[in-house]
């Protein structure tokens, strides 16, 4: 993971950017779509899904990949409030940062690029995670037994905080390369380095296996990769 936020904080400091490009449009069209989003991440927890009930209470920890079953004996419990903290702190200053150096236009189009950039990776990590329904560490404790009735026991893949840090640190980082916004570099080493925290703290809370945050951290850097890309310009 060291590797990883190294490698794109490189990128960010040495890619090519484009100097004088259009700055991104807010339009109606982001109101629909972020709705959208909403909606759709709010869709699992509203139905309670999944409803079945998870094929073991507890389950074998022999079971799972030896990086995983290491962090069944990491549980803390206020690591999981300070990964929250670290979460809001990390997507703040993503959002902070983007306005520096910024003129007008380019604010509104920030705006929107990281409102689209969040609720998808939201709405697809949702998503994920009842497709998935992977167990989480609880499953796996002593604990089992009280916890298999709740649908979020069995939602463990991938990692809705690791996700949406790395979305907001990478929507950050192409928008800045993009639009030459000051202090970038610092910047995105700051946002990464928060958004591993986010990861870290995750599994020491027990309430992710490392691969659970591997994944979300993929999956946010896409999404949050993405939406920076694709989003229009305005003409």
């Amino acid at each position: 993971m060291r590797r990883l936020t190294a490698a794109i904080v490189f990128l960010v400091v040495s890619g090519p950017s484009a100097a004088g490009q259009a700055p991104y449009s807010l339009r109606w069209g982001d109101a629909v779509s972020v709705a959208a989003a909403g909606v759709a991440a709010l869709i699992p927890d509203a139905t309670k899904l999944p409803k079945v009930a998870p094929s073991c209470a507890p389950c074998d920890p022999r079971s799972l990949p030896g990086i995983d079953r290491s962090a069944l004996h990491t549980f803390s419990g206020s690591a999981g409030t300070m990964s929250t903290a670290l979460l809001v702190s990390t997507v703040g200053f993503a959002g902070i940062a983007s306005l520096d150096g910024a003129t007008a236009a380019q604010r509104r189009g920030h705006v929107a690029v990281f409102a689209n950039s969040l609720a998808w990776t939201l709405a697809a990590t949702d998503w994920m995670k009842v497709l998935v329904r992977r167990k989480r560490p609880v499953l796996y404790t002593a604990d089992a037994a009280a916890a298999a009735g709740d649908p979020n026991s069995q939602r463990s893949f991938p990692s809705g905080h690791a996700s949406i840090a790395f979305a907001a640190a990478t929507s950050y980082v192409v928008m800045a390369q993009r639009e030459h916004l000051p202090h970038r570099g610092r910047n995105a080493a700051l946002l990464y380095v928060g958004a591993l925290g986010v990861a870290a703290l995750r599994v020491a809370a027990g309430k992710h296996f490392p691969t659970d945050v591997l994944g979300g951290a993929a999956l946010g850097t896409g999404i949050g990769w993405l939406a920076a890309k694709v989003h229009p310009t305005e003409p």
